[in-house]
């Protein structure tokens, strides 16, 4: 039987779920709805926690918190695994507010993509994305036979390169978030 990998960008979920009141998202859930009868190797689910800075405030902390806890839930869950990046301050924004950075983030879900490919691991990639970074790692799984669906939302739209690097693009609506929601 052929299986699949789900590869998450957390930030760009989060935006996704936004549009639909915030809902709360089962990525379980999410992970079964796009089976398509296939065995699912695992679901990534990449990110970076909250910025803290130190001495950390009431808010920040509350934020770490909840964050820490999101990502031991997922942990939990049946092959899922976790990837974090880090987060960067990267100067202030022209209101005053600090702007900040994920890094490792995006190389990190390519490089499970490429690998997991490459070694035929999996012949489907289900990605929730929507940076043109992918691009490069997208055809590479592509020559290796892997087929690679990009399931999106707009807004916030996807990057025009990254839509056309994939085999199959299909719309998140509001039929979907019903079926996934917690």
């Amino acid at each position: 039987m052929d299986r699949y990998a789900v590869f998450v960008d957390g930030g760009y979920a989060r935006k996704v779920f936004e549009q639909f009141g915030n809902v709360r998202a089962s990525y379980l859930k999410f992970s079964q709805y796009v089976a398509a009868g296939q065995e699912r190797l695992r679901t990534y689910y990449y990110d970076c926690a909250p910025y803290v800075s130190s001495p950390p405030t009431v808010a920040e902390k509350t934020r770490k918190a909840a964050f820490d806890r999101f990502v031991a839930a997922l942990e939990q869950e049946s092959r899922f695994q976790v990837r974090l990046g880090r987060l960067a301050k990267r100067g202030e924004l022209p209101d005053g507010t600090p702007r900040f950075e994920q890094k490792m983030v995006d190389i990190l879900l390519a490089v499970d993509l490429v690998q997991l490919s490459v070694d035929h691991q999996i012949q489907r990639a289900v990605l929730l994305a929507k940076d043109s970074d992918f691009v490069p790692a997208i055809q590479i799984a592509r020559n290796a036979g892997t087929v690679v669906e990009l399931y999106y939302h707009i807004p916030p739209k996807p990057h025009t390169e990254l839509m056309n690097a994939c085999d199959d693009r299909i719309l998140i609506d509001r039929n979907m978030i019903d079926r996934i929601k917690f």
